[in-house]
């Protein structure tokens, strides 16, 4: 499955990182979302898949195109057709993206069916740490003690440390414990997915994520994580008996339970896809010349162990093209 799709689902990601970036600036962030939506449905209804969104842009009734549950592929009868779990988020940031500022991106991840943790579009609390910190650290443990577990296992003092957080009302308490604690904190506005990646890769100069963000974005971390080596505990927040309910409907029967990696996606095959639509520390971000357009984009595939990143150029269909290195 990973090897025979990646290549398609790097296309998906390009096609809707393009489309976004077309409304870049403007600010209008439902715009930029529906651009990246149509760009990417369109692009999966022809590959040769019988695909289900199980993370997507929400219920049925509020989101017409890829909704929970959704349908996508090419459709077409036959033996051969991979059956797929898909997750999406067409555009992460897309306030970024409207605004014109660094960091959004367009994502899609894939497995086997019942690869992905069904999750609810809901709040998730999380810690994401790198390969060189992974289980050391603990969910429900003090700040200061899983700030100096990871300097520890990086050989570093604590006031070396870059700690990533989501720049909310909801983390002041988190942001006063991380400085009383020596570390530093690098605050972002949007895309805690993209800080997640980050954190697992080296040279980033990241440490961690703490803090509550997005339910879907911490399963398509995990997801990046997997391929990565890296580590994400979680745990879903409900914000009311409807809430409740519906992740009871989803079939999780613990509301308080700690995920791990591997139960937010216990995938054997996955494919992860991300194309920058403004520029990035991962990623940067689609550009617009003469003769074409460049995207650059990050896939990776779990049974391959693979990291690739991707740099293509989108020719013009003329034929007095020049392609530029």
């Amino acid at each position: 499955m990973e090897q025979d799709l990646s290549r398609e689902f790097l296309k998906v990601v390009e096609e809707g990182a393009i489309a976004a970036a077309k409304t870049m600036g403007i600010g209008d962030r439902k715009f930029s979302d529906q651009a990246a939506v149509e760009a990417m449905r369109a692009s999966m209804e022809t590959i040769p898949m019988n695909g289900t969104i199980v993370i997507g842009e929400g219920e049925r009734d509020e989101a017409p195109m890829l909704f929970i549950g959704e349908k996508v592929g090419t459709k077409k009868p036959g033996n051969n057709l991979h059956e797929v779990d898909i997750a999406v988020d067409p555009l992460e940031g897309t306030n970024l993206c409207a605004m014109g500022a660094p960091g959004a991106i367009a994502v899609l991840a894939s497995s086997e069916k019942g690869g992905l943790l069904h999750a609810p579009d809901c709040y998730m609390e999380k810690i994401i740490v790198g390969p060189s910190s992974k289980g050391a650290v603990n969910l429900d443990a003090p700040v200061k003690d899983n700030l100096r577990a990871i300097a520890k296992r990086l050989d570093r003092e604590v006031e070396n440390l870059v700690i990533i957080v989501l720049d909310r009302p909801r983390h002041a308490q988190l942001i006063q414990e991380i400085r009383e604690a020596g570390a530093r904190i690098k605050l972002i506005g949007d895309g805690d997915l993209s800080a997640g990646i980050s954190v697992a890769l080296r040279g980033t100069g990241v440490h961690a994520v703490m803090g509550t963000g997005g339910a879907p974005e911490g399963v398509l971390t995990a997801a990046a994580l997997r391929c990565l080596n890296g580590e994400i505990q979680a745990r879903l927040v409900v914000k009311d008996d409807q809430q409740a309910e519906r992740m009871r409907q989803m079939g999780i029967k613990d509301p308080k339970r700690v995920y791990s990696t591997q139960e937010l996606a216990p995938a054997k095959n996955i494919v992860f896809a991300a194309t920058g639509v403004t520029d990035g520390a991962l990623l940067k971000g689609v550009r617009f010349f003469g003769d074409g357009v460049r995207t650059h984009s990050l896939v990776m595939n779990l049974s391959e162990r693979k990291v690739r990143f991707v740099d293509t150029v989108h020719l013009a269909n003329r034929p007095d093209i020049k392609v530029r290195f």
